[in-house]
């Protein structure tokens, strides 16, 4: 199933990027959002600078005009990081 989301994201990759943008962009402030309504601690810190580490990166790789794998990869991770981060938050 990677192999064959791989391939359309390969051949397709020039519509999906803004579409990954928007994504990965509109994802990552809801968890930005979420994290900052909770009590100020060293532990909202860390997640905060986690959800932009991992958005930043894949916006990064988009503009570096890295291969459409490693961008595919960026793309999962920072969605990961951040419904991860979205979740526990509201737990």
């Amino acid at each position: 199933m990677y192999s064959r989301l791989l391939k359309d994201f390969k051949e397709m990759y020039m519509a999906y990027i803004p579409l990954m943008i928007i994504l990965s962009s509109c994802l990552g402030s809801v968890a930005a959002m979420v994290i900052l309504m909770q009590d100020r601690s060293t532990a909202q810190v860390i997640e905060l600078s986690l959800c932009v580490i991992a958005c930043m990166t894949f916006n990064a790789s988009i503009l570096a005009q890295m291969k459409a794998k490693i961008v595919f990869n960026l793309l999962i991770v920072s969605l990961l990081i951040n419904s991860v981060i979205i979740l526990l938050s509201l737990i």
